[in-house]
């Protein structure tokens, strides 16, 4: 059985996506063991007590330094024997120490195509009061392995979503997660589950 801790900061609609799967049995053998969020009232923590999965709230200013609380996330993990660790929109940077303590075993899912569009952005596009730069006319979602870098660990799955000549930032940022994010990181979860996600050097291999 697959252990995950999940990490949120928000409404967890990626979290939703991926309880969906388990529950639906697309991600066999596998259970949330723990979601841990750095704001008490992150909607995320509502979502997950209809399925009685266990959450709490962990956050940096209840510590004295940064290090003191990337210990104490650490810590609650590995006290929990987690195989995996997902981002579902966490936006506290994790430490150097917290990532080399699960070596290929935190995903997380940006918004565009990386290496192409890596940091900050809309979904790897210029937003300027509103309208989108119509320069780019794909966008779409990463999964990826988290390092020491910033969306640089390695690739595991992608989805390209087109841009529309219509699309407002909303508009686009919705179809972006249906069409792409909550398709491929419930995918990437279930390969890993499967032990079919090999990491060699900077690169995934996907295994039969």
């Amino acid at each position: 059985m697959l252990r995950i801790g999940i990490l949120v900061s928000g409404g967890g609609t990626n979290l939703q996506a991926i309880i969906d799967r388990i529950r639906d049995g697309s991600i066999s053998d596998t259970e949330i063991v723990s979601v841990v969020s750095n704001k008490e009232n992150a909607y995320a923590l509502e979502r997950i007590k209809k399925y009685n999965i266990p959450g709490k709230c962990i956050k940096p200013r209840d510590y004295g330094s940064r290090q003191e609380f990337c210990i104490a996330l650490r810590d609650h993990f590995l006290s929990l024997d987690v195989d995996l660790i997902v981002l579902a929109g966490y936006l506290v940077v994790l430490s150097e120490e917290f990532v080399k303590a699960f070596p290929n075993k935190i995903m997380n899912i940006h918004p565009s195509l990386i290496p192409s569009f890596c940091g900050d952005g809309y979904y790897g596009l210029k937003v300027h009061q509103g309208v989108i730069d119509r320069g780019i006319k794909v966008t779409g979602a990463t999964v990826h392995f988290v390092d020491e870098g910033t969306d640089t660990g390695p690739i595991i799955l992608q989805k390209a979503v087109d841009v529309r000549a219509d699309d407002t930032p909303e508009i686009l940022q919705r179809r972006v997660m249906e069409e792409a994010e909550w398709v491929i990181y419930p995918e990437a979860i279930k390969l890993y589950a499967q032990g079919k996600i090999n990491v060699q050097g900077n690169k995934v291999i996907i295994g039969e």
